[in-house]
């Protein structure tokens, strides 16, 4: 299982698929940071046949609500995720690789509301408590290979 969490460290609550990563790292948990280019996701997961991908959400919903999509079942939400500040994010990567057929075989995503997406603020109090939930979520369904 490859485990990525998206976004920008320098934009409050944007960093929350990081701080996720960051929380694994400290319980064992191999994971990834990404902060590169969304198109590039299709190579970062390529060859993974299961992946768990968490960025920041904005969908409306109370902050630190955080919300899990089967990507291989049905569409992203567009506008949702916020690991990119252009118009090309994550549900859009999601999108193309699925219209390529390149998604891999099992591809989750956790979306944790955000509140702030100030430069140079940190993570909200919710989003903070959020990250903590979901990292021990996913330390409990991760894979003995991909614990450290």
């Amino acid at each position: 299982m490859l485990i990525l969490g998206c976004g920008n460290p320098d934009r409050g609550d944007d960093g929350a698929g990081l701080a996720v990563i960051h929380r694994l790292h400290e319980l064992g948990v191999k994971a990834v940071e990404y902060t590169g280019d969304m198109l590039a996701l299709l190579d970062a997961w390529r060859g993974s046949p299961e992946v768990v991908l968490i960025d920041a959400a904005v969908s409306g919903a109370a902050p630190g609500t955080i919300t899990v999509w089967d990507a291989g079942e049905s569409p992203l939400p567009s506008g949702t995720l916020r690991c990119s500040t252009h118009n090309f994010g994550v549900a859009e990567a999601v999108e193309l690789a699925r219209v390529m057929d390149s998604l891999p075989a099992r591809l989750t995503v956790y979306g944790i509301e955000g509140a702030t997406f100030d430069h140079g603020a940190p993570l909200s109090p919710a989003v903070a408590e959020a990250v903590e939930r979901l990292a021990g979520t996913i330390k409990k369904g991760a894979p003995k290979g991909a614990l450290k």
